[in-house]
Formats: C-alpha cells, structure tokens, sequence
C-alpha cells in the first residue's frame, strides 16, 4: 500500500507569519516566533514534507522571501515546496537555490502561455506542484480563484482541475477557501471535482483543527497527502501528536526512525555549539 504524506504549510507575508481564514490574513509572528515554536530541524520527523507560501498582497520582496526559507528550512531534512506569485523561469530558480525542492504554482497556471512546461522542462514536471483555491458558489458548484483568493476564473473549477492534471506538473494541491482556518475540517467535496481518471498525486488542504480532520482526509483514498496551515493547533509537539495519532488509527504513514533522527539532531547541535 502506497504511504500517505503528513504536510505542513507556512504563510509568509512581509517578514511575517500568518493565519488564515477564508484567506482573510492575520499576523502571527515573524521568523524568530517561529523558530522558537516550530523548530523545523527536530520537527522534521513529525511531517513528511513542508510547503511554505508567499501570501504577501501586492508587489513581493522574492530576496526577503528566499531569505527567510533559507534560514527557515536550514537542517530540515523533508521535501520543501515554496512558492507565491511564481511566474517566471527566474523565481522558480531562485526558489531552488534557497533550499526548496520544489515549486508551487498558482496564478500562472490559468494563463496559456507555456510557462508550466518551460517550468517542467527546466526543472522536471515532478518539481511543479499546482496549487488551486477552490470556493462554492451560491448554486453549490465549485470555482477555482487566482491572486490569492481575489479573481474568480470562468468556468468550473472540475474543468480547472482537469487542465491542470492534464499539465506537466507533479501533483495538484486543492484548497478550499471556504474552510480555510475555519477548523471545521475539510470540504471533501472538492474531491468531487476530480476528473475520474486522475493519475496525478492529491493534496488535501483548508479546515483542519484537529488530528481528526486530518484522518477524514486521509480515508479517502483519492486523497494522496492531507496539509494543514494552522500554526496555533499544532504548535509544540501538536504535529508530533498528531502523527501518532493518525498512524495508531491505521493511516499508512512513513514511520521514522525517532531514535536515529534523535542522535543525529544532538550531533547537529553539539556541532553548532562547538561553531
């Protein structure tokens, strides 16, 4: 049976943290709150992958940005995706150089204009993650919405979707706006808008509270990875409950070797000390 992936998200905006509800942004704190509540080189084995976004609104600082996801993701060893407002070849690179793994892609996936396959070209279509905010209409159909959240695209959000898996990308991310921050757990719907046939990996995202939520993601099995963004439910050894959780309830989850992870982490800081 193929394992599951345990995700966490980070949203940056101007040097800050933030929380999100319906993409409604609220400051949390900047680089040094969140290093010294998640520490992601010793929470690396609580998550199995970490995506960190540039929500800023308006004109971004990408060197601030690349910046902080440098100094943030220093001595943690799970993939990294980043990304926000990626549109050329140049920021993805940049993106690259300052420890991401791969490149999240939002705005630029409802334009086109081949940039996803020069992206795919340069880099592999296995670096692209599409990222694609998903909120109910009045009538209870689905639409997809560009530039976080503030520009509805016509058409469906089912034949988005479809597009997108039809891409060279590697994986879709959903996202529901709707739900996001609300803590309520997942729309599940918005797996519904998925093209029967989907070959591409899944991630679910927008509405987790709790390790609960996180398993109603998981027990679809069209749903590859469950991500979560909300850095006051999980702070401390919340990830770490959380996986312990899931993995104790039968969710197919990559188990790590704490012990051996442990000693390597010590190593590190004795290092770091002696430096």
């Amino acid at each position: 049976m193929l394992k599951k992936r345990l995700i966490f998200t980070l949203l940056y905006n101007q040097g800050q943290f933030m929380l999100s509800r319906n993409f409604r942004l609220q400051k949390v704190g900047d680089l040094k709150w969140l290093q010294t509540n998640y520490n992601f080189s010793h929470i690396s084995y609580s998550i199995d992958e970490l995506i960190v976004l540039d929500v800023t609104r308006g004109e971004r600082n990408t060197e601030d940005f690349c910046s902080a996801l440098k100094t943030l993701t220093e001595g943690c060893f799970v993939p990294i995706a980043a990304g926000g407002g990626v549109n050329t070849v140049g920021h993805a690179r940049a993106l690259l150089h300052s420890g991401a793994d791969k490149v999240v892609v939002n705005t630029a996936l409802y334009e086109d204009d081949g940039f996803i396959g020069e992206l795919a070209s340069e880099f592999g279509q296995q670096c692209i993650v599409a990222s694609m905010d998903i909120k109910r209409a009045p009538d209870g159909s689905y639409q997809a919405w560009a530039e976080c959240g503030s520009r509805c695209m016509e058409g469906s959000a089912k034949h988005w979707i479809e597009a997108n898996a039809g891409n060279a990308v590697g994986e879709i991310y959903l996202n529901s706006i709707d739900c996001d921050g609300t803590g309520q757990g997942y729309d599940l719907g918005l797996l519904d808008q998925l093209p029967p046939n989907m070959s591409k990996p899944v991630i679910l995202a927008g509405g987790v509270g709790n390790a609960i939520h996180l398993a109603a993601g998981f027990a679809d099995p069209r749903v590859d990875a469950a991500a979560t963004a909300h850095l006051f439910n999980f702070v401390g050894d919340g990830l770490k409950q959380a996986r312990q959780s899931l993995i104790a309830d039968g969710v197919v989850l990559p188990i790590w070797d704490v012990q051996l992870l442990e000693h390597h982490l010590r190593l590190d800081d004795s290092q770091g000390q002696d430096d």
